[in-house]
C-alpha cells in the first residue's frame, strides 16, 4: 500500500506533463504563420517614424494648388531648392530624372518635385521652364515668403539668403536632401548628399513593391 500511494503522485505528475505539453503543441499550431519577413534593406535614411513633414499646400507651375495627397499610387522624390543655384540644384534634379528614365515604365509611377526657396524670383513661369528641362512630368511647386518659412520649419530644413551685387543678384543656402514618400503619402526616406542614382533607383523600387 505504501508503495501505491508513493507512485500515485508521480504518475498524475507524469500525466499533468503530458497534457500540458500537448497543449502548448497545438497552440503552437494554430499561432503559427508565416514569419515576418525583414525590414526593406534602404540604402538612404529610414525617418518613418518622425512627426514632421507630413503634407505641404503649395501651387504647381501650372497654377494647381498641389499636397501629398495629389500623388497616391506613386512614389515622390520632393527637392527644396532654387532656380539661380549654379550646383546642387541643377545635379540633384538631373540625377532624378536619371532614375526616373531608367525605371522604365515603372518611371511613370514616380513624380519628382521641385519646391522653391525662392518665391522672389522663381515664379511660375520660371519653375515651369526650369523643371520640364529635366524632365517632362516634374513639377515646380512655389507659395509666397510665408508659406516658403513654415515649409522650412516643417521639414527641418534649413535655408537662407546672401546678398549679391544687386537686390536681384544674390545667392541662397539651402538644405541639400530629397524627401522620399511611399505611394500612399507617407514620408518614408530622406536622401542626404552623397546620394548616387544607383541609391534612387534601389530605394524608389523597393517603396513601389510595398
Amino acid at each position: 500500500m505504501t508503495n501505491a500511494k508513493a507512485r500515485l503522485p508521480m504518475t498524475a505528475r507524469a500525466l499533468m506533463v503530458a497534457v500540458l505539453a500537448l497543449a502548448l503543441s497545438a497552440c503552437g499550431e494554430r499561432s503559427a504563420g508565416p514569419a515576418p519577413g525583414p525590414a526593406p534593406a534602404f540604402k538612404s535614411t529610414d525617418i518613418s517614424a518622425v512627426e514632421w513633414g507630413r503634407d505641404f499646400h503649395l501651387l504647381d507651375h501650372h497654377g494647381n494648388s498641389r499636397s501629398i495627397a495629389d500623388f497616391k499610387g506613386e512614389v515622390v522624390l520632393l527637392f527644396f531648392g532654387y532656380t539661380h543655384c549654379p550646383d546642387l540644384c541643377p545635379t540633384t534634379m538631373a540625377d532624378m530624372a536619371r532614375a526616373v528614365a531608367s525605371m522604365g515604365p515603372d518611371g511613370a509611377r514616380v513624380q519628382g518635385l521641385f519646391a522653391t526657396v525662392d518665391p522672389q524670383r522663381d515664379t511660375q513661369q520660371v519653375l515651369a521652364k526650369y523643371v520640364t528641362a529635366f524632365d517632362p512630368s516634374f513639377l515646380g511647386l512655389y507659395g509666397d515668403e510665408a508659406t516658403t518659412a513654415a515649409l522650412a520649419r516643417e521639414f527641418k530644413f534649413f535655408h537662407g539668403t546672401e546678398p549679391g551685387h544687386s537686390h536681384d543678384n544674390y545667392s541662397v543656402t539651402h538644405g541639400g536632401s530629397i524627401y522620399v514618400y511611399d505611394p500612399q503619402g507617407r514620408l518614408r526616406l530622406l536622401m542626404g548628399p552623397g546620394w548616387t542614382v544607383d541609391t534612387m533607383l534601389a530605394d524608389v523600387r523597393l517603396l513601389l513593391k510595398e
